[in-house]
């Protein structure tokens, strides 16, 4: 599983990726509305390219990306 977190106004985001659920569709690349995610350029024990949050300081919860996720492959927690 992969864990980011953010410190944004005190409050912390946690996004995690179940890389064991994950089957790489980047749903959740096109469906966030502020460019959270990018697809990872490292293969998971799977053989895929997972999304990573490389903007996780953009992320504003909206769970659009939890919501759309065929796999139920993300969560976010504060």
């Amino acid at each position: 599983m992969l864990e980011y977190k953010n410190k944004k106004g005190g409050i912390t985001v946690k996004i995690e990726i179940n890389e064991n659920f994950c089957k790489g569709c980047d749903i959740c690349i096109l469906v966030c509305p502020r460019g959270v995610f990018e697809k990872s350029n490292k293969l998971n024990k799977r053989g895929i390219y997972p999304p990573i949050p490389v903007n996780a300081e953009k992320c504003t919860k909206c769970n659009l990306c939890v919501l759309q996720c065929p796999d139920q492959a993300i969560s976010i927690e504060e």
